[in-house]
C-alpha cells in the first residue's frame, strides 16, 4: 500500500517537471514572442531546423516539428561556437 501510493507521487510529480521542461523560444527564435506559424506544404510530423545567430554571436539551431494542425513547435535547441 504504502508503495503505491509513494509510485503515485513519484509519478505525479514527474508528469508536473514534464511541463516545466518545455524549450522556450529566444530572440530569433521562428515562435520568438508568441508568434503562430503554420505551414500549408510540410507533412504533419515532419520535422525541420532553423539556424541563426544568437546572443553573444553564437549560432544557434532548433528543431521544429509540424503538428497536425500544421502550426510548429520547437522540440530542441543547440548551440555552437562564435562566427
Amino acid at each position: 500500500m504504502k508503495t503505491t501510493i509513494l509510485s503515485a507521487i513519484l509519478l505525479a510529480s514527474l508528469t508536473g517537471t514534464a511541463a516545466l521542461a518545455d524549450i522556450q523560444p529566444i530572440k530569433g527564435s521562428i515562435t520568438y514572442s508568441g508568434k503562430t506559424v503554420h505551414l500549408e506544404k510540410a507533412p504533419v510530423g515532419s520535422t525541420f531546423f532553423h539556424t541563426f545567430i544568437g546572443a553573444g554571436g553564437r549560432y544557434v539551431r532548433e528543431v521544429y516539428k509540424v503538428n497536425a494542425d500544421r502550426s510548429v513547435s520547437l522540440k530542441s535547441r543547440a548551440t555552437a561556437g562564435s562566427h
